[in-house]
């Protein structure tokens, strides 16, 4: 197989600016650029100098990132045109202005991690799922990350939020940022048209959000007319009820069964003395289901 770079096609600048999409998804702001060092970067820069410039579903999107950073501040670099590399300001209140309690900020990246999860199977086609805290696979190769960053609190109100997502597209294996990553192009799509992905994820994203909003924030709340975001998480997420190790910061860690989400959206975990612990940041891997010492293959954790 030919694993050359073949550079993808620039986005449709004109298509994203389309005023019935940006009226239909209640984009207030789209903005593209053809080259930055992070788009999460610029914006919590942007909403911290000129924030009445950047109201809520503002977005930044980037045709070449050259300094992305992930979770626990890892940094990648992708070919130009060859990723969504896209992040949003969010100002999260209900259809009366309401701003929502900050606690429930951490099911934005969960809830923009089920937005992809929507994309990729439906525009795609792709057999996506969610991996603890933010990431989304493909037959379990990671193909794109989010973070969500809090913004500063300005004069006394609601902090934003900086949720950038990056969707690996058109990159070949041997670009890929790690032997475990996957690609669009590598997972025999319907589609790797940026455009078409990124305005498949906004316009997804925007129904969720506008939902989870006006429920003030309740992850056991029905949204968008089905279940709660609770519900949608934890039946798209691949991490419950496998064997995990939670890497937990000051290099501690657990090792047990992720049981379930927290009303916060914290992972659960049981050790093998039946604890449970409450994993709110870190990061999570995948082990192979073990059983523990001294228990028969009958006894270990289903």
């Amino acid at each position: 197989m030919d694993d050359s770079h073949t550079p993808g096609n620039p986005l449709d600048r004109g298509a994203l600016a389309d005023q019935d999409f940006l009226a239909a998804t209640g984009i207030a702001k789209l903005v593209v650029v053809d080259s930055t060092g992070s788009t999460n970067a610029d914006l919590l820069r942007s909403v911290t100098v000129e924030p009445r410039e950047w109201p809520d579903l503002s977005v930044l999107t980037a045709e070449y990132q050259t300094a992305a950073r992930g979770r626990l501040d890892r940094r990648w670099e992708a070919p130009p045109l060859s990723s969504v590399s896209v992040s949003l300001v969010l100002r999260p209140a209900n259809a009366e202005g309401r701003p929502l309690p900050t606690h429930t900020y951490s099911w934005l990246s969960l809830l923009g991690a089920l937005a992809l999860r929507q994309t990729l199977l439906e525009t795609a086609g792709l057999p996506a799922e969610l991996k603890w805290p933010n990431d989304v696979l493909v037959r379990g190769r990671k193909i794109a990350g989010i973070l969500a960053q809090l913004g500063p609190m300005g004069d006394g109100s609601v902090p934003p939020v900086i949720l950038g997502t990056g969707l690996n597209v058109t990159l070949t294996a041997s670009e890929l940022p790690v032997p475990t990553a996957t690609s669009v192009a590598l997972e025999e799509p319907l589609t790797v048209d940026r455009t078409v992905l990124l305005k498949s994820y906004l316009a997804h994203f925007a129904v969720l959000y506008r939902s989870f909003c006006n429920a003030d924030g309740d992850p056991a709340a029905g949204i968008a007319g089905g279940p709660s975001l609770h519900k949608r998480v934890e039946s798209a997420m691949v991490t419950l009820g496998k064997q995990v190790r939670a890497q937990l910061p000051g290099d501690h860690e657990i090792i047990g069964h992720a049981s379930r989400l927290d009303e916060y959206g914290s992972l659960l975990v049981v050790d093998k003395d039946r604890r449970e612990h409450v994993v709110t940041a870190g990061d999570v891997v995948h082990l192979r289901p073990w059983t523990p010492p001294g228990q028969g293959a009958e006894s270990g954790y289903a």
